[in-house]
């Protein structure tokens, strides 16, 4: 006869009820798990919502990042500035993007237009991938080395002091842009280079009978074309008349040249006195010396460059000017000084009916 017995009623019940908590336990937990992942992926959902909302700015903005930012000192800066409505928003997206092995780009320093309204993600794009703003540095044909120096002391976008002056004559003038910040040295080592370029590419092409035999003649007879005439169809015809005299032996005869002996190249501010065209001493002075001037007496533009190193096919040796602001141009001397005797009388009416 067996002593086993079947389990009671009671044990059975106890054994049910364990299994529904067991199985409630897990449902919980698996509820608890989805609850959980919902409330992560609203998470997401909500941040992704908000960094991609429109910004609370209600104008274009300009902001400067200095060099060295961090990403937090960054996002502080766009919450101040009242371009981002919460930096903690933007930070926490930008971690979930990394750890969600899709990193933005890194943002950088520099000065940045933002468009009104922009969202979070529009202005971290702009700061990683949109455009600096740019400054015009002008400098116009014709200065002098001291007085392009001045133009990129005064610009005020710039930083730093110029540690070497360039040579008279080596700086290409134009307009440069330039990012704020940009050191004072670097724009003008940038306008050397320019000139440098520039020659590179029309040395080689040059006139081959041209009277002189270095870049460096090449442009000091440039500056000179620079400083006769401020019109550009002319400068052509005057670079032909100074080769011309070059070639012929004859003395480049050029007021300018008196001028940068004189004041080194800072406006006269009257006529040139008797005593100066006079003045044996000069270096300057192309009445007296043969051939180009010591060093140019300005830094010429393209179009003078250009003009002495292939100067159009002429007979003219000599000009003047014509009183309509450009210059007569002779062949002989006697056709040159038919063009002086005008040029005297328009002056000597000026001088009557007082300078109109």
């Amino acid at each position: 006869m067996s002593t086993d017995s079947a389990p009671s009623g009671r044990q059975v019940s106890k054994g049910l009820g364990a299994l529904r908590l067991f199985v409630i336990g897990l449902f919980l937990i698996f509820a608890l798990a989805l609850l959980a992942g919902a409330a992560v992926v609203g998470g997401y959902a909500w941040l992704g919502y908000q960094f991609n909302a429109e910004g609370p700015h209600e104008e274009d903005t300009i902001i400067l990042l200095e060099r060295g930012s961090s990403v937090r000192a960054i996002a502080a800066r766009l919450e101040a500035d009242g371009l981002i409505s919460d930096q903690r928003i933007f930070l926490a997206q930008l971690r979930i993007d990394e750890e969600l092995g899709r990193a933005r780009a890194p943002m950088r320093a520099g000065e940045f237009a933002i468009p009104a309204r922009a969202s979070m993600a529009e202005i971290h794009d702009v700061l990683a991938h949109g455009d600096f703003i740019q400054h015009p540095v002008r400098v116009p044909e014709g200065l002098t080395t001291a007085m392009v120096v001045r133009i990129v002391e005064a610009a005020d976008v710039l930083t730093g002091e110029i540690e070497r002056i360039p040579p008279e004559g080596s700086l290409l003038p134009d307009t440069y842009l330039v990012d704020r910040g940009t050191s004072r040295q670097a724009v003008l080592d940038r306008m050397a280079a320019a000139q440098t370029r520039l020659l590179d590419q029309l040395w080689e092409t040059r006139d081959p009978d041209l009277p002189f035999s270095t870049r460096e003649e090449a442009v000091n007879l440039a500056s000179i074309v620079e400083k006769e005439t401020g019109i550009a169809h002319e400068r052509p015809m005057v670079a032909a008349v100074f080769v011309n005299r070059l070639r012929r032996g004859m003395r480049l005869q050029s007021d300018p040249t008196i001028i940068y002996g004189i004041t080194g190249g800072e406006p006269l501010g009257r006529g040139i006195r008797r005593s100066e065209l006079d003045d044996t001493t000069n270096p300057y002075h192309t009445y007296h010396i043969d051939g180009l001037p010591p060093t140019p007496i300005a830094n010429p533009g393209r179009e003078s460059i250009a003009a002495v190193l292939n100067p159009p096919q002429s007979e003219y040796i000599f000009f003047v000017a014509d009183g309509t602001g450009g210059h007569a141009f002779a062949r002989t001397l006697a056709e040159h000084n038919r063009n002086v005797a005008r040029w005297r009388q328009i002056e000597r009416e000026r001088a009557r009916s007082g300078g109109r």
